[in-house]
């Protein structure tokens, strides 16, 4: 192992280790019950396991899943709740399934990155959707804030795609994520819903932790470019295998 390999091996248990503590007492200060801490920590340590590229975060997240639909089911915010139980457990299957085919021998995944003109295309798709999204939402009288919810759906799903096609520009889009569900929450929060302080906390975690992941794959993806000499890593497609 290189000198960088093993600095940057150091700085991602560093990483999990700051997460995990600060999870942890925000658990213990916020949570109402055993079952919202295990809600936080284990969204947690499932997206500090995803920054480091370790395919393990997917098998915790599979938990988180579970129980953060029906943290989200109290709270009247459906389109959470469809979207974990229909999308984040089977992707969460697959997306572990694709990840050991392009784990390297130090136990991360391959990084790589994609063109501007996909980006610019993804960047559309997901305005388009979260609109559409919306609009269906809202046709449930009991929905509360429709097309915040519809945001954050579109911009889970189309994140966790590139995130099992192993592509840095996820980041880019928990980045945004992790905004719009802060918003969310804190908006819950003000409305007496329940266990709103926790999720404020543990999403703004997860966006120091999309920042970090951004820049980790960034590098990532840099390093894997003289890998893989005469080949472009700008791709114009999302490959599967």
């Amino acid at each position: 192992m290189t000198l960088e390999a093993s600095q940057s091996k150091r700085l991602d248990r560093v990483w999990l280790a700051f997460l995990m503590i600060a999870g942890g007492a925000l658990s213990a200060f916020l949570a109402t019950s055993v079952f919202d801490a295990t809600v936080s920590l284990s969204g947690i340590l499932c997206v500090g396991l995803i920054a480091i590229g370790r395919r393990e975060g997917y098998l915790v997240g599979l938990y988180n899943s579970l129980s953060y639909s029906i943290l989200a089911y109290n709270n009247g915010l459906f389109g959470e709740v469809y979207l974990n139980l229909l999308f984040f457990v089977p992707t969460g299957v697959i997306g572990y399934v694709l990840w050991s085919r392009h784990t390297s021998q130090d136990r991360t995944v391959e990084m790589r990155q994609l063109g501007w003109p996909q980006r610019f295309t993804i960047g559309a798709i997901c305005i388009a959707c979260t609109v559409g999204l919306g609009l269906l939402l809202g046709l449930n009288p009991r929905q509360n804030t429709p097309f915040i919810d519809a945001s954050t759906n579109v911009l889970s799903i189309v994140a966790t795609f590139l995130m099992m096609w192993r592509y840095k520009e996820q980041w880019l889009l928990y980045i945004l994520l992790n905004l719009v569900t802060i918003v969310m929450w804190l908006l819950r929060f003000m409305a007496g819903g329940a266990a709103g302080d926790l999720m404020i906390m543990m999403w703004s975690l997860f966006l120091l932790n999309a920042l970090f992941g951004s820049w980790r794959w960034h590098m990532g993806a840099k390093s894997a470019m003289p890998a893989k000499a005469g080949v472009n890593t700008e791709v114009g497609t999302c490959d599967v295998v």
